[in-house]
């Protein structure tokens, strides 16, 4: 019989963790599957895409293993995209002039820097912050530049402007809301958080309206914003934000959002059951996701679906996903979580803020004080971890929250790690359980590097590393208690 053919479109991180699910469940050994990836390398490392600046190479960075698509008989097309989907033939163009035919297809095509539609935008030295060649074009730029501007205070943004600052630059922060940061933090972590980026030398200018890019004076371009200031600087670094690249599910005929995004159910399918779209450029439930780990879950969902199709198993459902993430921004931590704004309904709020060590910390509760609902931690993060399982596993708050946030009340509140239930899941990025880290340990993952091979926890963003030791920890307490009372 013979094999029918899937195609996957995209080859960035969540199109490289859907093939590795379906390598992990043998289902590539059911379908001839070609890969097209537009980049001219396989997929890497994003999520820390600027430590490109600090000398790690795109080597450092690929997340493909060794050998991976030759082993698995996986076909790979580096530097070759598709150009158009024919949804009644099932075939794809690809931008070499190839055509392919399909019976399954996967879109994981990503996003697309948002550039504003700025007269000058497309002058020389205006760059975005995107791919690695992004990166080179940014490096090259900067060899002979005083001065970079980031437009764009976001998460990109900032990193983008680290880079900058990494390489030497006199660097400037545009950004048109009045913090930065405005999806995540709230205003009085957004003013810490300028503090301490001003403090590190790079300057940031909010509520700023860029109107035009033109020739400047003392560097090569002058800024033009609405309330008549100017700036000037050498290289214009764009990152305001992401779009999904969805242009070829448009063109083709299939469901896209209002504001773009190409629309998927519960098993992440478009409007076509044929063809299914993960990651940035699928939108679920009216939103687009736009962190790495719900873009894993998707690529789960999907190859659960598959594998539904093939012998009936049962499926699991994409059904949204936590958008809470840490991270550290030019040395600084910032973590968000949950209703970070307290939108919900009856909500209250718990601040602690402590200007001499520039700590800016929010708890939103439930109206009744018991649930945690969400918060915001900028300058120091370490209670992250424990919040963000309280908030996941609706467990009960104490008496007074605010303990979970004031060291005058005494002792931080730990969280005992072993009496989160077995569903707990505490690696978010990979979706791993604690009772898939508990079996993990009992087949004789003794250590952190053991158990990173073994469940991929710890092996995304980091954040979950404190949880994963705690448990280790635990289970290394228990034998040795085992072991005495045997003795």
């Amino acid at each position: 019989m013979k094999q029918q053919r899937l195609v996957v479109v995209g080859n960035g991180m969540v199109g490289q963790k859907y093939l590795e699910h379906l390598v992990a469940g043998g289902l590539h050994q059911h379908y001839q599957v070609t890969v097209l990836c537009a980049e001219p390398r396989p997929a890497y490392d994003r999520v820390h895409l600027s430590a490109f600046f600090t000398g790690r190479s795109s080597e450092d960075l690929c997340l493909v293993p060794a050998g991976f698509f030759e082993r698995h008989g996986i076909e790979l097309r580096v530097g070759e995209g598709a150009e158009h989907i024919d949804l009644n033939s099932k075939t794809v163009l690809t931008s070499k002039g190839a055509m392919l035919g399909y019976d399954k297809l996967v879109l994981a095509t990503g996003s697309y820097p948002f550039v504003p539609p700025l007269p000058g935008r497309e002058r020389p030295g205006c760059l975005t912050y995107r791919t690695i060649e992004d990166l080179q074009a940014i490096m090259a730029a900067g060899r002979d530049a005083e001065v970079g501007v980031v437009i764009g205070g976001g998460l990109l943004g900032l990193e983008a402007a680290k880079s900058l600052h990494d390489i030497g630059l006199q660097t400037h922060v545009l950004e048109f809301a009045p913090r930065l940061m405005a999806v995540q933090v709230d205003d009085g972590g957004g003013r810490l958080l300028r503090r301490k980026i001003e403090q590190l030398g790079v300057s940031v200018h909010t509520g700023m309206s860029t109107t035009e890019i033109v020739d400047g004076e003392f560097y090569r371009h002058r800024l033009n914003f609405a309330d008549g200031q100017h700036l000037e600087a050498d290289l214009v670094v764009f990152s305001a934000g992401i779009r999904p690249q969805d242009s070829l599910a448009r063109d083709a005929g299939l469901a896209v959002g209002e504001r773009g995004g190409i629309i998927i159910d519960d098993h992440c399918r478009t409007s076509d059951p044929a063809v299914y779209a993960i990651g940035e450029c699928a939108l679920w439930g009216g939103r687009i996701y736009g962190l790495v780990a719900p873009g894993y879950e998707m690529a789960r969902v999907a190859v659960d679906h598959l594998r539904h199709a093939r012998d009936g198993t049962p499926t699991r459902q994409f059904t949204g996903a936590d958008m809470s993430t840490k991270l550290k921004l030019m040395g600084v931590d910032v973590a968000s979580f949950g209703d970070a704004h307290a939108s919900t309904p009856g909500a209250c709020c718990y601040r602690y803020e402590d200007e001499r060590k520039q700590i800016y910390k929010k708890l939103v509760v439930s109206e009744d004080g018991r649930q945690l609902l969400g918060g915001v931690l900028v300058g120091e993060a370490r209670e992250y971890n424990t919040l963000l399982q309280l908030m996941l596993n609706a467990m009960p708050l104490p008496e007074t929250p605010e303990q979970l946030i004031l060291p005058a009340l005494g002792a931080p509140l730990n969280l005992d790690v072993t009496q989160l239930p077995d569903s707990a899941i505490l690696c978010q990025c990979q979706n791993v359980s604690k009772g898939a880290l508990c079996q993990a340990i009992a087949d004789g993952c003794c250590d952190l590097a053991a158990i990173k091979t073994c469940t991929g926890a710890a092996t995304g963003c980091g954040s979950c590393e404190p949880l994963v030791r705690t448990l280790l920890e635990a289970s290394e307490t228990l034998a040795g208690a085992l072991a005495e009372m045997d003795a």
